[in-house]
């Protein structure tokens, strides 16, 4: 029986896709090659006062940071730099989260359509999701590229449903921030949120359900929002 075929339930078709934090355990990772890069341009912030900042979209940072914009000629400086320490120093040490891989595999055989919505660049995220063995598991892709903003506006969920041919209904993301769930929220989709990007399950509320990682939702899926026995829109599971 199709998640269809049961009164005031709707069908999803696809699942947009988080990857930092949510896929890949890389918030860490972030924040220090954002500290590092800070420190070299004559700023000290600590990667533990960075992390609530991980989400957002790296063109958003220089001037939150460094008071500059990020097209200006030192913000394109300090974001090439950050993005060559995190490349040579931490994505070779990136790994997948719990259960990341499996969680994919079980979507694909579900017949979603998948869709990364992420703010990473392009050639950032291809080196991500080849480095932990992701990249073959999803077809479509959406980047900072694709998008005018980064998170939490609504534009990289706009372009995601749009790549993957989906209406706002009857989709879910897959996410790990706050920003996450706005941007989604913005553009009329629900978020099933993960704890592993390091955020609160307080900090994560507005989700329609939590789960500690990929694994957890991958034991749980029959009585997750992706089921299509579990598909009632009013219904909410929060997972601690």
């Amino acid at each position: 029986m199709s998640a269809g075929d049961h009164t005031g339930r709707r069908k999803i078709e696809g699942v947009l896709l988080d990857v930092d934090g949510t896929l890949i355990d890389s918030n860490e990772a972030h924040a220090r090659s954002w500290s590092e890069a800070l420190e070299e341009f004559g700023r000290h912030v600590p990667p533990e006062k960075l992390r609530p900042l991980i989400g957002m979209g790296g063109d958003q940072l220089p001037p939150e940071l460094l008071g500059v914009e990020a097209e200006s000629d030192r913000g394109r400086a300090f974001s090439k730099r950050r993005a060559g320490i995190f490349r040579e120093r931490y994505v070779p040490r990136l790994r997948q989260t719990p259960g990341a891989k499996d969680l994919l595999a079980r979507f694909r055989r579900e017949g979603f359509t998948l869709v990364v919505a992420t703010s990473a660049a392009e050639e950032e995220l291809e080196t991500m999701l080849q480095q932990v063995g992701l990249d073959d598991l999803i077809e479509k892709k959406t980047s900072s590229d694709d998008a005018d903003r980064s998170k939490p506006d609504p534009d990289i969920i706009c372009a995601a449903l749009a790549k993957g041919k989906l209406s706002a209904p009857h989709a879910l993301l897959l996410g790990d921030t706050p920003y996450d769930i706005e941007a989604a929220a913005r553009a009329g989709v629900d978020t099933v949120a993960l704890l592993t990007g390091g955020w609160s399950a307080d900090d994560l509320d507005a989700a329609i359900a939590i789960y500690e990682d990929p694994a957890d939702l991958l034991r749980r899926f029959t009585s997750s929002p992706f089921s299509c026995a579990s598909l009632n829109p009013d219904r909410q599971e929060k997972t601690r």
